[in-house]
């Protein structure tokens, strides 16, 4: 996590996007993260949820120095396993709950994109995170909140 860490600290404007359905257990991770960001700073959050291709406009409009989609995918690892990579990176595939692939999305963003992509456990029907992947999440917050809280008294 310490590529998110660097990333957060050394951008002037950071915007990041919570993808997922929160009615499909862990795939509604990026919504869990972008609605407990603390927004004291530069770091702006947005719950997008299931339709990311619908804020383009705004997400250029607001020219974030970088863009961070939160969302859940699979690495075929341990659930909460976490990993911030480039979008160019992702291999070129659409989700169950996506209506566009994300490196395909790319294409239409002024920034630079990564994505910060959570190994989940559970993608049934039901509500909340599993015990595994809030704890990632949980992880991911307090890095990018202690972020801000750094920037913020120390004048950055």
């Amino acid at each position: 996590m310490k590529q998110l860490q660097e990333l957060v600290k050394n951008s002037n404007k950071v915007l990041i996007a919570g993808i997922g359905n929160v009615l499909k257990r862990d795939d509604g991770i990026g919504v869990y993260i972008t609605r407990n960001i603390e927004t004291i700073s530069t770091i702006m959050p947005l719950t997008v949820e299931l339709s990311i291709e619908n804020y383009i406009g705004k997400i250029n409009e607001l020219q974030p120095d970088v863009l961070i989609l939160v969302d859940a995918v699979e690495y075929n690892r341990e659930p909460g396993y976490t990993k911030l990579i480039p979008l160019n990176e992702l291999m070129d595939r659409t989700t169950h709950t996506h209506n566009i692939s994300l490196n395909k999305l790319g294409q239409f963003f002024q920034m630079p994109v990564y994505v910060l992509g959570i190994q989940p456990k559970n993608l049934l029907f039901g509500e909340g995170l599993t015990v595994e992947v809030k704890n990632a999440a949980d992880q991911v917050l307090s890095i990018i909140n202690s972020c801000q809280y750094a920037r913020t008294y120390v004048g950055q």
